[in-house]
Parts: structure tokens; C-alpha cells; sequence
């Protein structure tokens, strides 16, 4: 059965579109009364003018003696003034100057004498040493304007103004309703089906970020009078409802359908990837917003709409993001169809940032909380050749970004755990790591696309790993190949063997999963093959690639495959059933300009710690 959306509108257009309904329909923010103590991070509604002087009485801006400037104007070190009681007052920093005083003498300046005189060797001027009234703020004054976010120092300039209460736009109370047969709570032993309902998480700190409350609704099953009363519920307590779910054109979403009779739909299907199956729409002068269920597609629209439309409610225009130029670090394709946003991480490699894409999938959220960054492909356009310099939005601060070590290659755990060491040392930076495979990490380094990179490449006719790769590509010899570990390659195959697999060879006897093209997994795959005899045709899964070993092994343990080549510590971590096969040597290729770099040395004193290796114990499989 066929479903089609509504629309498939470019993003701006659909903006547009639905921001001119939402303000002819009047949707915006009403005031609250706050006390200022408690205003930081709000929203005024107006202009906030002074209502006194700050400070509101010469007071004394030292500690000292308060005097008529007049009586010190001849004050010399050769000619020094006496000051007797009568001619000063004592003050201290802040009091109120004395009516017949206009300056100050700083004590460090009294020379003491006798019957509590004091002698001045320098004269002061009138109101030298005073804080005049109105010497910061004066009546009248303008301290912010409307709209304007009350930042810590602000609500004390409003203090300081005799401001003691302000109107302030009421945070938004945005409503969300995970909907969906399948979603339960969260909970660390989901049954088979079960989708873990983390999406609402995700939105209420998104929605905190930028000023708004939330209130999650229970999981609503995919009922349509259910999803009808819900929605309901939300739009009589709340500002803005988002229905998490529903959204796309399935034969139980019923989104768009049930806001069309509270309302009207503006938009449902947007030309964005991932995102597309989002819905627009309005009811009772509310938004009323169809996210997508995965959570990829779903934070995209978030971002995107949701947070211009609590702009919006405040009045305000969303902050742009700041952007950068970097160098992409692999190939993108893109369809014409859409805009595409691809999350990337980034480093700066040779004075140039570099990016590197991750992860595309919508359901794949550990893109977003790996992300640096995000790529934007133009509809019309069918993507970036890797070297090409592109523009990136950025998702985390420039200087976090500058203080990264970027280690690319093949997937082992190691360098997570590196990385985990190194964050409990407290070092000034973060490591990123992306798996593309052996001989990704040569060629990024090749490029200077990378600081480091794990391989373990092996050379079919000496047995030799490495070596003649880092010859071929690198002939140069601008890079070396430090220690790393040895480490066991095996069959990974279900608890129990129950397929009683003995050997590569009986591979051809069940469901394989492979590793992608150019990790040296497959490398080692392909070498057993030949050295067996067997073909790829031969081999049920030779084509089902994935990019880790504890993807591989994850598969397995879920009976989707029922053997895999990969490492012992994914074995281990997933209970599986292990064969051993062989040993292999795991190094790091780095460019030698980097064997200096302070991020690389930490990395590699980590790596060869005596620490270390008890943990590379513990995980099992290293030798």
C-alpha cells in the first residue's frame, strides 16, 4: 500500500510558510511578573529604564578622609598641608561624602601626626576619589531593551536602577506525546520489539537550552481517538505541542490527520534528509509540530523549526550558528532530491580543519553526540569529492574543536579506552575517532586528513603487516608506523558454537558478516578465502559489510549472522564463542611532523603504560 505526504517543500519554503501563519494567527508570549533575584536567563518584555540613580549619593569611592579640595590645592613636598580635625572627615569606601566635603584623600596619602592631624604632601581635585551620583546609571536611563536575555551582570544593573520586579515573556511550556505501539520506557532489558522511548529526553534538554519548559505526556499507542484525546489534553495546558512519532505516511500515523481537525496542517513533508517526514501545523493559535520517530530526522527538526518557533514565542530572531571552512575527509554522495545534513567531526590537521563525515543513518543518534559539526548538501547538488573544502555549521565550540586529536583507521576498542584514560588525567583536549578502515587511515594520513591512524594490513605474500603499504602509499617516507599491540583475529561465532564451525573454511556453512572494503579485517578475509579456496560467491554475507568489530559482533549475538572475523575482546564483550585464527600486528600510522605533537605523545604514553596493559588484560585478546 502507497502513502504519500502532503508536501515535499524546500525547508526555506516551508519555513516561510508556516512562521506567516503562525503570526497571523498571533502566536507569541505572554508576561509574567518576576523579582529581578530571580530573573537570569529570561526574557523582558519591554525596556527597562532606571527608576534611580546608581549611585544615588556621592559616596566615597576610597577609604581615607573626605575634605574641601580647595583646602589642598598647595600641597607640596616642600610646602606639605596640615589638615586638623575640623578640616576632614574619616570615610571608608562607599560611605556618603560629607555635605561640606567634594573629594577624598586615600589613607596610603595621610602622613599621622600629633592631636590627630595629618599632612598632605599632593593636593587633590574636586571630586577626585568620589562616585558621583548617577556615575553608572542614571533616571531615566535605558538599562536594556525589549527582548533583551538578562544575563548575571544585567539583573545587577537593574538592582542598581531601583528595579526590584520585571516583566518577563513566560517560559513556553512545550508538550510533548511519544506515540507508538512499540515505544516503552526506558529500561536496561527491553524485550524483543521494544523501542526504548529516549527521544523525549533528547527534546526536553534541547528545549531547556533555549529557555522553554516541557511536560511529557504518557506513551500514546498508535490509536487514533487515543492520539486525538492526547493531543487535546496538551493543547488546553500547553503553548506548543510536538507529537513524537506518527509523522510519516505509515498506515498508523495518524499526526497530521488529528491536528487537521483541532486545526490546519500548513506543511507534511519537507525536502530534508533526514527530517522529511516532518508536520506543520497549527491549532487554537498554537503550533502543533509532527516530529519524526527517528531520532536523527527528528533532532534535525527540533533544531531546524522547533527552535525558531520558541524564538518566535519570545520575539526574537534564532541565533545564527557559527560556521566554518574545512576540508572534507572522504567522499559524500547526495540525492537531488533533498537537502541533506550530514553530521561530521572535525580537527585542525596541517593548519586546515578537517572533516569527517559520520555515521548517516536517521536512527543513528551517537552521530549527533559524536558530532563537531554539520554539512549541509543543497538540494540540487550530488555531493562533495573528498579534498574539497566545504562549509560546516558548527555544533560545539571552535577552541574545543582546535584541541582535538583525531585518530582515524581501523576499530578497536583500545583507542576508546585511551581516550577514556586521558579524560580521567584531565587533559587539555578530546580524542576523536572514526572507523574507516585500514586503509582510510593511510590515506588520511597521506593527506593530512588525520593525526593518527590504527592499521594492521597484511602483506598476503610475506606475511608481513604494514610495511609495504606505508612503502606504497607513502613513499615518501613522511610517515612512520609506531607500536601498537598484537592482537588475536578469530571467528566470532554464537554462544555454544552451534554450528559447530572448527575452522575458516566452514564459513561457506552459514550466515557470514564481513567487514567493509579496505579494513584490514577484509583484507585478512579475502587472504583466507584463497588460501581455502572458496569464493565470495560461495559466501552467504560476504556483501554485508559493517564498520566495527563489535557491530560484527553485535549482529551475531542477535542471530542476524552466525560468524564474523573480528578481535577477542568483541567476543568477549558480547559472550560469543571464539576460534582463534591468528595473531596480527596492530600499529599506528603517524605523520613524523605529529611524533612531537603533545596530543600524540600523551596518546602513546597512555598506550605503553604499565596501566594500560592491565586493562588491555582485562579486555582480553591482546598479546
Amino acid at each position: 500500500m502507497k502513502y504519500n505526504y502532503l508536501n515535499n517543500l524546500p525547508l526555506n519554503e516551508a519555513k516561510s510558510k508556516y512562521y506567516a501563519h503562525l503570526k497571523e494567527v498571533g502566536f507569541s508570549g505572554q508576561s509574567e511578573t518576576v523579582p529581578v533575584t530571580d530573573a537570569c536567563g529570561r526574557v523582558i518584555k519591554e525596556a527597562a529604564y532606571a527608576r534611580i540613580c546608581s549611585p544615588h549619593y556621592n559616596a566615597s569611592a576610597m577609604d581615607g578622609v573626605a575634605v574641601k579640595a580647595e583646602k589642598t590645592f598647595t600641597a607640596s613636598e616642600r610646602t606639605p598641608v596640615t589638615l586638623t580635625p575640623d578640616d576632614y572627615t574619616v570615610v571608608d569606601t562607599g560611605d556618603p561624602l560629607p555635605d561640606n566635603s567634594d573629594a577624598v584623600i586615600m589613607v596610603e596619602d595621610l602622613i599621622e601626626g600629633e592631636n590627630g592631624n595629618y599632612e598632605i604632601i599632593s593636593g587633590v581635585v574636586p571630586w577626585q576619589n568620589v562616585r558621583q551620583v548617577g556615575e553608572d546609571i542614571c533616571m531615566g536611563d535605558m538599562i536594556a531593551p525589549s527582548g533583551t536575555v538578562l544575563t548575571p551582570s544585567l539583573c545587577g544593573a537593574l538592582l542598581a536602577g531601583g528595579i526590584t520586579e520585571i516583566e518577563v515573556i513566560r517560559k513556553p511550556l512545550v508538550g510533548i506525546i511519544p506515540t507508538g505501539d512499540e515505544i516503552v520506557l526506558p529500561t536496561a532489558d527491553p524485550q524483543k520489539g521494544d523501542i526504548i522511548e529516549f527521544n523525549s529526553t533528547v527534546f526536553k534538554g534541547m528545549l531547556g537550552e533555549i529557555n522553554a519548559k516541557v511536560k511529557v505526556y504518557p506513551i500514546t499507542p498508535d490509536k487514533k481517538e487515543l492520539i486525538e484525546s492526547a493531543i487535546k489534553t496538551a493543547l488546553s495546558e500547553c503553548d506548543i505541542v510536538l507529537v513524537s512519532a506518527g509523522s510519516s505516511a505509515g498506515r498508523d500515523d495518524y499526526t497530521a490527520e488529528i491536528i487537521s481537525l483541532f486545526g490546519t496542517v500548513l506543511v507534511h513533508g519537507i525536502a530534508i534528509k533526514p527530517g522529511k517526514p516532518a508536520v506543520l501545523g497549527e491549532a487554537l493559535g498554537k503550533p502543533v509540530i509532527g516530529l519524526p520517530g527517528y531520532p536523527v530526522s527528528a533532532i534535525v527538526i527540533m533544531d531546524e523549526i522547533v527552535s525558531e518557533v520558541v524564538a518566535m514565542y519570545y520575539g526574537k530572531a534564532k541565533p545564527l550558528r557559527k560556521t566554518v571552512k574545512a576540508v572534507l575527509a572522504k567522499k559524500i554522495v547526495s540525492s537531488l532530491k533533498y537537502s541533506e545534513y550530514v553530521r561530521v567531526s572535525l580537527g585542525r590537521i596541517n593548519g586546515k580543519l578537517s572533516a569527517a563525515p559520520l555515521a548517516r543513518g536517521a536512527g543513528v543518534i551517537t552521530s549527533f553526540t559524536k558530532a563537531d559539526g554539520v554539512l549541509i548538501v543543497p538540494q540540487n547538488c550530488e555531493g562533495f569529492e573528498a579534498g574539497e573544502e566545504v562549509e560546516i555549521r558548527l555544533n560545539k565550540p571552535l577552541a574545543e574543536i582546535e584541541n582535538t586529536l583525531i585518530v582515524t583507521g581501523s576499530h578497536d576498542p583500545l583507542i576508546d579506552e585511551v581516550s577514556d584514560f586521558l579524560a580521567r588525567k584531565g587533559v587539555p583536549f578530546r580524542v576523536c575517532s572514526t572507523h574507516v578502515g585500514s586503509m582510510g587511515a593511510v590515506y588520511a594520513v597521506r593527506d593530512g586528513l588525520a593525526h593518527m591512524g590504527g592499521i594492521h594490513l597484511l602483506d598476503t605474500e610475506t606475511g608481513v603487516y604494514n610495511k609495504s603499504y606505508v612503502e606504497k602509499y607513502l613513499p615518501e617516507g613522511n610517515a612512520v608506523t609506531v607500536k601498537g599491540v598484537g592482537r588475536v583475529q578469530g571467528l566470532m561465532v554464537q554462544k555454544g558454537n552451534p554450528l559447530n564451525i572448527k575452522e575458516f573454511r566452514d564459513i561457506k556453512n552459514c550466515r557470514y558478516v564481513n567487514r567493509q572494503r579496505g579494513a584490514g579485517t577484509r583484507i585478512l578475509c579475502d587472504y583466507l578465502l584463497e588460501k581455502n579456496g572458496l569464493t565470495p560467491k560461495e559466501i552467504d554475507g560476504y556483501h554485508n559489510e559493517e564498520f566495527t568489530h563489535t557491530a560484527v559482533a553485535a549482529l551475531i549475538a542477535a542471530g542476524n549472522a552466525d560468524a564474523g572475523l573480528g578481535i577477542y575482546s568483541a567476543a568477549k564483550m558480547y559472550g560469543l564463542d571464539f576460534i582463534p585464527i591468528c595473531n596480527e600486528t596492530y600499529e599506528f600510522l603517524i605523520d613524523k611532523s605529529y611524533l612531537d605533537n603533545p596530543m600524540v605523545k600523551a596518546f602513546l604514553d597512555v598506550l605503553y603504560s604499565e596501566e594500560f596493559k592491565a586493562r588491555l588484560a582485562e579486555m582480553g585478546g591482546y598479546v
